[in-house]
């Protein structure tokens, strides 16, 4: 029996993918090990969003090989599908598997080794076919169900279409499928994930709005949470009927990028801070305490001091919870990459530093404000590690330790009250 080591960098695709290739591997003999050292396959699905995870990659390849000199290493994931042979000429990367390819591990592998094949990329921007794999897991107290997957858009900054490929949408009775079949292993709330949901359906001739009231008429799990959107794919007609649901969660996820029209503009990006901006208040009046969450790069090409003051006054003034940010890096083929004005290093850390401080300080006023407040909360399958007591989130996306440790009450929906916010956690009384 072979027994594999997997780790899984990046977006939460990639972990819905790991998912797929571990429930693969065990269905056909293989078995998954704790440590690197009880392994014979070291298996990482990475990241290349930035040159820092191409980087880290590289440095858990090497690491495992330290750990194991025996251990085969299987590099899959977005650098393996980007850089292909190449990676092939370190000595610490034994096999590159595509993105595709990896939903398939099982049979892969078997054509790495019987075929002397140390490298199996497709070209994945021939894919028009949405890769449809069923996930059993129960180990986790949210499903994640991946619905879409490639990116039409051609950002400046951003080399992940080229790692994914076209747009594809996994078809609506799938998805239906899917989270009924969740609901009766005892889900209580399901996670949509993609590279670009706003665009499911695209290919098909529909909307995530079509999806989502198919999702609310036809499944039996009580939540669901929606991935990452670019803030014009979030209409109003799409509110209005969020705002009506009883399934939908109210946490948004806005792929904002930058509060500076000039550097929207730089980076490709179709739409103006103001309009964004409105619609976050507007978000913020329709729903009770919703998380707003964002994405923000500091330093990108051509981004100037006065630049940058425009989008720290403006992600100041707005009403979001959390802003999620990280310095601009430059990916070869990308049109950012050809830019002659790039930002250096430091001065990119130092705007980064700046919004993560405003993400901060947005994140606990929103928790204040969440004291003294009923909310529902899924209670997770496993305790809080170092207090014993049971933990969950609520629906706006806090996460909460409870005064009870009574197991009995994992994975379900229950009333609590939050109470108090210290040391950095949240704590809350069950009703």
């Amino acid at each position: 029996m072979k027994k594999y080591y997997i780790h899984t960098m990046g977006c939460k695709s990639n972990q819905f993918e790991s998912s797929i290739i571990k429930e693969n591997l065990n269905k056909n003999g293989f078995l998954e090990v704790k440590s690197i050292e009880d392994a014979d396959l070291y298996i990482l699905n990475s990241c290349t969003v930035t040159h820092k995870s191409d980087n880290e990659a590289f440095y858990l390849l090497r690491n495992a090989k330290h750990k194991n000199s025996e251990i085969i290493t299987i590099l899959t994931g977005c650098i393996a599908q980007v850089e292909k042979e190449k990676l092939l000429e370190n000595d610490f990367i034994d096999f590159v598997i595509g993105n595709d390819e990896k939903l398939n591990m099982n049979k892969i592998l078997d054509r790495l080794q019987n075929d002397n094949m140390p490298c199996i990329v497709s070209d994945i921007m021939k894919l028009t076919e949405f890769n449809k794999q069923a996930l059993e897991d129960t180990t986790k107290t949210r499903a994640g169900l991946k619905i879409q997957d490639g990116c039409d858009n051609r950002c400046s900054y951003c080399i992940i279409p080229f790692a994914r490929g076209k747009s594809r949408s996994a078809d609506i009775d799938f998805i239906v499928e899917q989270i009924n079949n969740f609901a009766n292993h005892g889900f209580k709330e399901v996670v949509f994930t993609g590279i670009h949901i706003g665009q499911w359906g695209k290919e098909k001739g529909q909307e995530l709005l079509d999806l989502l009231k198919a999702v609310e008429e036809r499944t039996t799990i009580p939540r669901y949470r929606l991935g990452s959107l670019n803030p014009l794919e979030i209409t109003d007609e799409m509110l209005d009927f969020l705002q009506k649901s009883e399934k939908f969660c109210p946490h948004f996820h806005l792929s904002l990028q930058s509060a500076c029209n000039k550097t929207l503009r730089s980076m490709n990006r179709f739409y103006k801070v103001e309009d964004y901006l409105a619609q976050i208040e507007k978000i913020n009046e329709m729903f009770d305490k919703p998380f707003l969450g964002s994405d923000i790069i500091t330093g990108f090409a051509g981004e100037t001091d006065e630049d940058f003051e425009i989008t720290r006054e403006n992600l100041e003034e707005s009403g979001l919870t959390q802003i999620h940010t990280f310095p601009y890096s430059i990916r070869q083929g990308t049109v950012g990459a050809k830019a002659s004005e790039q930002i250096d290093d430091r001065t990119k850390e130092i705007r980064a530093d700046i919004v993560k401080k405003i993400s901060a300080k947005k994140h606990d006023e929103f928790i204040q404000k969440n004291i003294g407040c009923v909310h529902e909360i899924l209670i997770e399958k496993h305790a809080d590690k170092k207090t014993g007591f049971l933990k969950g989130v609520t629906r706006n996306y806090l996460t909460v330790i409870l005064n009870s440790k009574d197991e009995a009450l994992f994975n379900t929906l229950a009333k609590i009250k939050i109470t108090k916010y210290e040391n950095g956690k949240i704590f809350a009384e069950l009703i």
